[in-house]
């Protein structure tokens, strides 16, 4: 087997890197849109529910070609973009997005389980004793959701690691640029003489993922033993 070549461990860090970065940008609307499809009756509610596991459905191909024709230079929003000097398509953050976009309907439904188990009565209590609505939030559901946030946190980073069909769609497979280990992979998979490359990549996502696996794992242990009495 070769050695592991700059290239190769530029896709691995820009890997975490990815992952990493589209797990922060959308804890907070993962949140937010867990948060309303627990705790709020609204119009447009299944509308909402449907679009959040809407990528689920999708394959990822279709996907990245939406957000190609969103963000490219003849879409809307990748006009408006250009105007002010921003690019997203075929940079590195095109892999982010691509990867947030697949990834947030884990996140979600993660966040959501853990609101679901909530007792309710914990909720009438702090509005029966006058406290705002965003009171609520941070004291009770926000820290009783926190392994749900977790858990979601782990699948949506897990899922940013191998996105492959929308990242190569909208992001492309450049070199120290957008390519990641999933389009590694692929190019040394097709590549004769270099299957000992892509198995060692696919082993490298194998131990990040455990990886992840044993963090959240942990977390959740040390969670439920702060909860015992």
């Amino acid at each position: 087997m070769h050695s592991i070549s700059p290239a190769d461990f530029a896709a691995i860090l820009l890997s975490l890197k990815v992952g990493v970065t589209a797990t922060i940008l959308s804890l907070p609307f993962g949140f937010a849109a867990a948060y309303l499809l627990t705790f709020k009756e609204f119009r447009g509610r299944v509308v909402l529910d449907g679009v959040v596991n809407l990528p689920l459905v999708l394959p990822p191909v279709v996907v990245g070609y939406l957000l190609l024709l969103l963000l490219g230079q003849n879409g809307w929003l990748g006009a408006l973009l250009n105007a002010v000097g921003v690019r997203i398509v075929f940079t590195w953050r095109a892999a982010v997005l691509a990867s947030a976009v697949v990834g947030f309907p884990l996140l979600v439904r993660s966040i959501r389980i853990g609101m679901e188990g909530i007792d309710d009565k914990l909720i009438q209590a702090s509005r029966t004793l006058g406290a705002h609505w965003y009171d609520t939030l941070v004291t009770i559901i926000l820290p009783l959701s926190f392994k749900g946030i977790v858990a979601g946190s782990s699948l949506m980073f897990a899922r940013s690691l191998g996105e492959f069909g929308a990242t190569i769609i909208v992001a492309g497979n450049i070199p120290g640029v957008t390519r990641t280990i999933p389009l590694a992979i692929y190019d040394y998979a097709g590549a004769p003489g270099e299957e000992a490359m892509a198995l060692f990549l696919c082993l490298v996502s194998v131990v990040i993922s455990l990886a992840v696996l044993v963090l959240h794992e942990s977390l959740a242990m040390r969670l439920a033993r702060r909860r015992e009495p």
